[in-house]
C-alpha cells in the first residue's frame, strides 16, 4: 500500500470512529458533503485534488491526499 493509501486509511478511520478530523501527523480538512474534489488554491494558482472512494465500518467517505501541502481532504456521502 503506497504511503498516501496508508495516511488516507489512519485519518478515515480515525474519523468514522469518533467523527473527528484531527490528526498528529496531517491536516486534515472537512469538505462539504458529496464533493469528489477541490481545489487547493496557492501562489502558483489552484491545483486539483481529486478524492478516491472508500467505505470505513459501513460509510461511504470521499477522501484525498496532496502530498504538495499535506492534506488529506474527506467529504461524507449523504443520500438525498
Amino acid at each position: 500500500m503506497s504511503d498516501e493509501k496508508v495516511i488516507i486509511t489512519r485519518v478515515l478511520q480515525h474519523y468514522a470512529s469518533t467523527g473527528e478530523t484531527s490528526d498528529g501527523q496531517v491536516t486534515v480538512t472537512r469538505l462539504p458533503d458529496n464533493k469528489t474534489s477541490h481545489v487547493e488554491q496557492g501562489v502558483d494558482g489552484g491545483r486539483g485534488v481529486q478524492l478516491d472512494e472508500y467505505r470505513v465500518d459501513g460509510r461511504v467517505i470521499w477522501a484525498g491526499y496532496s502530498s504538495r501541502t499535506g492534506i488529506v481532504y474527506l467529504s461524507d456521502v449523504r443520500r438525498s
